[in-house]
């Protein structure tokens, strides 16, 4: 007989856009795009391994920056949740919203604030041209 080990458990994880649009104060001007960073960043440190947040490139949607993807813990997919997608996350209240979610589970364990509801975006639609000679 095989085992097989269930892996460790994921957090809830944050990725925060910050490639050409996100985080841009030219943007943004009246957004402290460092001060949000850190105080999610805090929030992870004080969670206890109940959350992490990651930095990326640019995520796509730069109309409707900043982007933020709220990525289910391992509980949370098991619930049968996804990925949340937020565009607009510019201000403390958005920030302290999306903070107070994920300390209550993120996606799939809790429900969203009414205010980020308003937030989500759909997340860009990759497309991808099939190489020539190459069967799907």
């Amino acid at each position: 007989m095989t085992w097989i080990r269930p892996t460790a458990a994921r957090p809830c994880t944050l990725v925060v856009c910050r490639g050409c649009c996100c985080g841009n104060t030219r943007k943004h001007p009246g957004t402290d795009h460092a001060w949000q960073l850190e105080r999610l960043r805090t929030a992870a440190t004080e969670s206890g391994g109940q959350l992490a947040v990651r930095a990326s490139d640019c995520l796509g949607p730069c109309a409707q920056a900043n982007v933020i993807v709220v990525q289910p813990s391992s509980e949370g997919r098991r619930r049968g949740g996804r990925a949340v997608w937020l565009g607009w996350a510019l201000d403390d209240a958005c920030t302290d919203e999306i903070i107070a979610w994920v300390r209550a589970g993120g996606p799939g364990v809790a429900e969203p604030p009414a205010a980020l509801d308003l937030q989500r975006i759909d997340p860009p639609v990759e497309t991808r041209t099939p190489r020539r000679g190459r069967r799907r």
